[in-house]
């Protein structure tokens, strides 16, 4: 069992129960690099260094500042900050119910997973977690991660909770600044046909066991030709789609999809670990 990130209660009104999070999410199994002196082939480490003076700056000189005007900073100090932190109560009260398909999807940040923190509690957490799946609606809850309070959307998942941080509105840029200069048009329906009946033939499931991260698998393969000492080719370069009339583009993208054959099956496409050897 992985270790908790947070552990603390879960309340609905008067009934409570100790629980723990889990991140659902992980990059571990990416690939990743760290910087070396190619002369050496030593790890670098990182120093904080003095913008003006160049000089390395020592951990007990390192501070905080908040940039007033351009180059002006103004110290912050820990107790100072201290006296602005959210009271952490490590519990999360369950405040209202909303709707799933009302949480604008740009709101969702970091998903994580609820379960009961011991069998005391058990009882009190499956009530709660049963009393939402009867009403088909998500509950909206408090919590403090990292001395910042975050609201919390738990609806059930399985056997557990899953609990999803939501973004601040002040972290969600509007969109109309964006399509403010896609112009309306009237498409000929013939046109709109023709897409139709592309996505009616693309139309499937959502099954991420599918998705394959092309990136991650190259450079795997990358590190397995270096090691062996493989020339590494340079990749071909990819040619623009040619801007071409819509409807016959509309038209081949239809006899494109009645040609291809039926996809294999992607069960184990991926390769083996990423580690080039096991030493």
């Amino acid at each position: 069992m992985p270790r908790a990130y947070w552990k603390g209660f879960l309340r609905l009104s008067l009934v409570s129960c100790p629980i723990a999070l889990y991140p659902a999410s992980t990059t571990a199994e990416k690939t990743h690099f760290h910087q070396i002196n190619k002369r050496t082939g030593n790890r670098l480490r990182q120093q904080m260094v003095d913008s003006e003076t160049g000089r390395v700056v020592e951990k007990a000189n390192k501070g905080r500042g908040y940039e007033i005007s351009k180059g002006r900073y103004v110290e912050i100090g820990e107790e100072e900050l201290e006296a602005v932190e959210i009271e952490s109560t490590h519990t999360i009260d369950i405040d209202d119910f909303v709707p799933e398909d009302e949480i604008d999807e740009r709101y969702l940040d970091r998903p994580y997973y609820i379960a009961p923190n011991g069998k005391s509690g058990a009882d009190a957490f499956a009530v709660i977690r049963d009393a939402m799946k009867d009403k088909d609606k998500v509950a909206l809850g408090r919590i403090v991660l990292t001395n910042r309070e975050h609201v919390i959307a738990l609806k059930p998942l399985g056997k557990g909770l899953l609990g999803t941080t939501l973004r601040y509105p002040y972290e969600v840029r509007d969109e109309a600044s964006y399509f403010e200069d896609i112009p309306e048009l009237k498409l000929p329906k013939e046109m709109l046909d023709l897409a139709t009946h592309i996505v009616n033939t693309k139309s499937g499931h959502f099954d991420p066991s599918l998705f394959q991260d092309r990136y991650e698998n190259a450079l795997i393969e990358l590190l397995k030709k270096k090691e062996a000492g493989e020339k590494i080719e340079p990749s071909q370069e990819v040619v623009a789609p040619r801007v071409v009339n819509l409807m016959d583009a509309l038209r081949a993208s239809i006899d494109a999809e009645k040609k291809k054959a039926p996809a294999p099956s992607t069960e184990a496409r991926r390769p083996a670990r990423k580690k080039a050897s096991q030493k």
